[in-house]
């Protein structure tokens, strides 16, 4: 009987890692129809109600995708993009920003801060998952 050796590769853990979001949202309501959503999927979820608190969870976490509001009280989604283009970290993480003003002033100012993606409220499931899977792939937990 012939053996043989078969090449040895390096294991990525981070390969078998869930993808991580991050939903930064001062309404309650929408950071829980996004973990609803999101649930469905195999990801880890993470939440901030602000920007501030957003750069702190972004920090440690390293998402791999982060969805930012607008228009927040103590740092708004553009300074929280601004800030997250500037480190080193943070700054090829895509950022889908949600808003409900989509004057060609507002989305003109964050395409030139390296925004990735926006979407204006309301929106639909089916909407921000095209969105996202254009970052991610999300394997839904049924399968």
């Amino acid at each position: 009987m012939v053996c043989r050796e078969l090449p040895l590769f390096p294991l990525r853990p981070e390969s078998f890692m869930p993808p991580k979001i991050l939903t930064v949202d001062d309404s309650k309501t929408i950071r829980m129809l996004l973990a609803r959503l999101f649930g469905k999927y195999h990801c880890e979820i993470f939440e901030a109600e602000n920007g501030s608190e957003g750069l702190n969870v972004a920090s440690t976490e390293k998402p791999d995708l982060i969805i930012i509001d607008y228009n927040m009280p103590v740092m708004d989604g553009i300074t929280m993009l601004r800030q997250l283009r500037e480190n080193e970290e943070l700054k090829k993480t895509p950022v889908i920003m949600l808003t409900g003003d989509t004057s060609l002033e507002i989305l003109t100012s964050v395409s030139l801060l390296g925004l990735s993606d926006c979407l204006s409220k309301p929106f639909s499931d089916g909407q921000l998952l095209a969105k996202v899977s254009r970052f991610l792939s999300l394997e839904s937990r049924d399968s």
